[in-house]
């Protein structure tokens, strides 16, 4: 008789529309892919930062986004969030990253990427064009964690 093994290398994807409820979908999808995998040690982080991600994707763009979850084989999550955006925010810019100011405390706003820099281990960006000439307009943007 055969066992199964299953992988320690995976991934998830998933196509999100222009909607406000993208980010409690991506934070859903985050929790039981997580959970399915008995990654609970770094799920809570990778919730939020996913959830930060896609929020900015329905408050700064017009179209739809895309979340892919991959498990890397030493054992680091990689999350990437695309949107048609193609404008890279700090602190997702070239090395060094640019970095973000905290927020006001009475602010509606402005603290999602800030929290990108605190609990990620390694984050990027880039920029896929402005959608005029090539049909992968937009950007990526994605982070690391789990080590």
């Amino acid at each position: 008789m055969r066992t199964v093994s299953l992988s320690d290398t995976w991934a998830y994807a998933l196509r999100l529309p222009h909607d406000p409820r993208a980010a409690r979908v991506a934070r859903m999808t985050v929790r039981s892919v997580l959970d399915s995998h008995d990654r609970h040690e770094v799920r809570d982080a990778v919730e939020l930062l996913t959830s930060e991600l896609v929020t900015n994707t329905y408050r700064h763009t017009s179209g739809p986004a895309s979340l892919r979850l991959t498990a890397l084989a030493d054992g680091r999550l990689r999350v990437g969030v695309w949107d048609t955006h193609p404008c890279i925010p700090a602190p997702f810019g070239r090395p060094p990253h640019d970095h973000v100011p905290l927020a006001l405390p009475d602010a509606d706003g402005g603290r999602g990427l800030r929290l990108v820099q605190e609990y990620a281990d390694f984050w990027g960006g880039v920029s896929l064009g402005d959608g005029v000439l090539d049909r992968r307009a937009g950007k990526l943007l994605w982070f690391e964690t789990g080590r």
